[in-house]
């Protein structure tokens, strides 16, 4: 037998080794901890909800999921870690439609489906706050002013691009509005409300919801399909009159080319840790609605939502000319 044809007989020997004994691999996984990566600061909304779905998926699993955090760039770091890393199912992002905002804000040389997704675990609607001693009882009286005086009102959002931004220029363009957004980061838009710097902000219901409750904020609105249970008495735009939805998700992505075996472990994982009471606690308290959705479905999501993001972004110039066309 000559060099290379040995060569090949090996390789052909390893190769179907491999075949046999991958499904074993597989079966063990997960053999140590794995880690979630979230795309925020320690202590928000999505911060405390990851935390609490890794616990979750921690006595699931029967391994350690340890959160870690990556801010920054609007999701882009984590995104891009995750991106990067080895595909074995031990670097999972928690995912949410900052992917979809940074992608094509151009903060990352990448679409969504750079990664692989492996489910939704919520969604939630974003919200139209004002203070609660505000001048305007309702959307159409904030509607009428703004159109009397265009360029004058101040809309408080987490950044520019962010998907509260978008979600607020969607609004205004359905109430025919032109108002001033004022890009006050996550940690500061609320505070840019009550302090008058802002006269209104868009943000996720969980990011608003305390401060609802503590009678500092007034809803006007939710840029949501349905009205929210916990917030039952605060019309959708669209039942207004205003065509305006804009919901936000969360789940769990991870690298290109994770076997499909480790994927459906991991989504058994997150669905199970959707489900528990305390995660459906915390669901009823700050307004998110768990409703799971498997790989396939998030990803018919995912598209429809990048569209919606693109076109909104195109409509406004925020658009990056890198990913045009991509």
């Amino acid at each position: 037998m000559t060099g290379r044809v040995a060569m090949i007989a090996r390789n052909t020997v390893f190769g179907f080794l491999l075949t046999l004994l991958a499904p074993l691999a597989l079966a063990q996984f997960p053999e140590r901890p794995i880690e979630l990566v979230i795309p925020f600061d320690a202590g928000g909304g999505a911060d405390i909800e990851g935390r609490l779905l890794a616990e979750g998926m921690s006595r699931v699993l029967g391994v350690p999921v340890v959160s870690v955090n990556k801010p920054g760039a609007g999701g882009a770091v984590a995104y891009t870690y995750v991106k990067n890393a080895r595909p074995d199912g031990y670097t999972v992002s928690w995912n949410s439609t900052s992917l979809l905002t940074m992608s094509n804000l151009g903060n990352v040389d990448f679409e969504y489906d750079a990664l692989d997704h492996v489910g939704r675990v919520e969604f939630q609607p974003m919200v139209f706050a004002v203070p609660a001693n505000a001048r305007w009882d309702d959307l159409a009286s904030f509607a009428a002013e703004c159109a009397a005086a265009p360029n004058t009102l101040k809309i408080a959002n987490s950044g520019t691009g962010s998907a509260t931004h978008l979600g607020a220029l969607s609004l205004m363009s359905a109430l025919g509005c032109e108002v001033v957004h004022l890009p006050a980061g996550t940690r500061r838009r609320n505070a840019t409300v009550l302090s008058g710097e802002a006269d209104a902000m868009l943000a996720p219901l969980t990011g608003a919801i305390n401060l609802v409750k503590a009678r500092r904020f007034r809803l006007l609105a939710t840029l949501s399909s349905e009205r929210n249970a916990v917030i039952p008495d605060v019309p959708t735009a669209t039942e207004l009159g205003y065509d305006a939805v804009f919901e936000l998700f969360r789940g769990l992505s991870v690298p290109n080319g994770t076997p499909e075996a480790v994927k459906i472990v991991l989504a058994d994982a997150m669905t199970q840790a959707a489900g528990s009471e305390a995660f459906m606690k915390l669901a009823r308290q700050v307004g998110f609605t768990v409703d799971t959705m498997p790989a396939a479905a998030f990803d018919a999501l995912m598209s429809a939502e990048d569209a919606k993001v693109k076109a909104i972004m195109v409509g406004a110039g925020l658009m990056s000319s890198g990913t045009v066309g991509r």
